[in-house]
């Protein structure tokens, strides 16, 4: 990273706009990144809204046309910024606005999931709380209207998202769910709050439990027996989905052959680690000889927290000693359990002034208490550091070069998870997974990726089974994904219903690993000699996160 700071351009100026804009247009992304002047309210997400935010793209994309980049960090800006923005435009023509419904990450789940992120530490904080609570019943009121408007056009997501999704706000609404546990257990530092305060909190939750309730009735019957059983999405919306997710074009079909001749790599290469284990063994055998084994256990929540964070602090004080240039703002990285049940573990990046560090979350399924340190080891190398806590933070910390956007915003799930696919590699060439049960761990997870890459493409454009007998779908695609992973069913009965729900999005971590490595060899292969990893993943990772597409002209123009 520079020390001398970038004289801001034109290009710069309409970024830093649409920061703004976007802080205003969606709240919640403001709330992610620190911008807490908006975390009062919601984005409106009624179809006028939607058609509002699409000519606020449209305006923003034609200031951001009509210039010239004045240098190369100009250059990388307005290509990746102008690309988003089309592709925002094209899935809005394409109406995807009307079927955007997931088990994971669409407006019932974000709505709720912003809370985790919210400042609680004073009465004000809560009093903002307050408010944006009561805004629930309108946003979901919106959303509601927009997925009505896609019933008469055929536009509308599975039946199995509609009947999942309502069975995940059955959990948020219930007497001892989300908003009622959020509301008790609200305390500011200073103490208790004031009693008119609590009493519209509870006010204010109750009314977002009704309206969360009003949606799970829509979707469990209205959309549910509008929509269709046809989980698949067709090659088309594929194409852009997979676009958005890796800011990437790929040839769908060859990435497809070619996720099944790395899934095989990862069988064959789990096969060799398991007879070293346990000599004769099948992974099966070994992983349940991993699996009966209480040195590599962890019983319980608190257990698995403590155990992420020292894992967590090890890295980054090790790492930052010898393989990266860590600054202090960015080595603190706070491993926390999910106040959800859902499945899934995430990261959050810091706040601009880093007074939110960067987090690792768990969210633990219902009835899941133990927890094999052998196979969640390279999870949290993945999620912190050198993983996605590396690779945010340092773009958030680089305010020097880049405009708000590229720290805050910018980049593609292909660029972050092919980063951390990536990292998981590094840390096994650094001996950080020396053990043959880590390692274990860690092609458990990269196999399940592959996995992923020719399930979801394989689902969504119908491709022929692997086993000759019809084409792919849900039944199969679950029983096709027991079979490649070492995971409780409840999780992987959860995963299939994501992929089959978010298309593109789940490939993305293993195409975005395969890009990265194709990177990182052709930038080796045009330097030679001269050749330092290091100083490829600083170039890298100080460019902030960009579309894949991007980074590989900048990294080898």
């Amino acid at each position: 990273m520079t020390t001398t700071p970038r004289t801001p351009t034109a290009i710069d100026q309409v970024a830093e706009e649409w920061v703004d804009d976007l802080t205003l247009l969606a709240p919640t992304l403001g709330t992610y990144i620190g911008r807490n002047e908006a975390n009062d309210r919601y984005a409106d997400l009624s179809p006028e809204g939607q058609d509002h935010y699409a000519s606020e793209v449209r305006r923003t994309l034609a200031k951001l046309d009509a210039l010239q980049p004045a240098d190369a960090v100009d250059e990388v800006t307005k290509a990746d910024l102008g690309s988003e923005l089309r592709l925002e435009l094209e899935l809005h023509d394409a109406q995807w606005h009307l079927r955007d419904l997931n088990v994971i990450a669409s407006a019932p789940q974000d709505i709720r999931s912003v809370f985790d992120l919210m400042p609680t530490a004073s009465s004000d904080d809560w009093d903002v709380i307050a408010t944006r609570l009561a805004a629930i019943p309108t946003a979901l009121r919106g959303y509601t209207a927009t997925l009505r408007e896609g019933i008469p056009r055929g536009v509308t997501p599975a039946r199995r998202q509609a009947v999942e999704v309502a069975k995940q706000i059955e959990r948020y609404t219930a007497d001892d769910g989300f908003f009622a546990a959020f509301v008790a257990e609200a305390t500011p530092d200073e103490g208790e709050l004031p009693a008119s305060l609590a009493r519209t909190l509870a006010d204010n939750a109750s009314a977002a439990r009704v309206a969360y309730d009003e949606l799970r009735s829509f979707l469990a019957t209205g959309l549910a027996d509008a929509a269709g059983d046809e989980d698949a999405v067709g090659r088309e919306l594929y194409a852009l989905n997979s676009r958005r997710f890796l800011g990437a074009t790929i040839d769908l079909d060859e990435t497809y052959e070619w996720g099944i001749e790395e899934l095989r790599r990862m069988v064959a290469e789990q096969t060799a680690i398991a007879n070293e284990i346990l000599p004769g063994s099948t992974v099966e055998e070994a992983v349940a000889h991993l699996e009966a084994d209480p040195a590599r256990k962890l019983h319980g929540t608190e257990a698995l927290q403590r155990w992420m964070q020292e894992t967590s602090d090890r890295a980054v004080a090790e790492l930052g000693a010898t393989h990266f240039d860590i600054p202090q703002e960015i080595r603190t990285l706070e491993c926390m359990i999910a106040p959800t049940q859902e499945g899934g573990i995430y990261y959050t990046g810091p706040t601009d002034d880093f007074s939110r560090p960067g987090r690792m979350w768990w969210s633990v399924p219902e009835g899941v208490t133990e927890f094999d340190t052998w196979r969640e080891l390279t999870t949290v190398y993945h999620e912190g550091v050198p993983g996605h806590h590396l690779q945010i933070a340092q773009a958030v910390y680089n305010r020097t070069e880049l405009n708000s956007w590229r720290r805050l915003l910018a980049g593609t799930s292909g660029h972050a998870e092919g980063w951390a696919l990536y990292a998981e590699r590094l840390m096994q060439q650094l001996g950080y997974l020396d053990d043959p049960a880590d390692r274990l761990g860690m092609l458990d997870g990269q196999r399940m990726r592959a996995a992923r890459v020719v399930l979801d493409i394989g689902v969504h454009l119908k491709k022929p089974r692997l086993d000759g007998q019809g084409v792919w779908d849900a039944e199969y695609a679950l029983d096709f994904m027991r079979k490649n992973v070492n995971m409780s069913d409840e999780f992987v009965q959860f995963e299939v219903n994501r992929y089959l729900g978010w298309p593109g999005q789940a490939p993305s971590y293993k195409v975005g690993q395969r890009i990265w490595e194709q990177v990182r060899d052709a930038y080796q292969a045009s330097r030679g000699d001269a050749f330092d990893v290091k100083d490829f993943h600083k170039r890298a990772l100080d460019m902030g996160g960009v579309g894949l597409d991007t980074l590989r002209t900048a990294l080898l123009r």
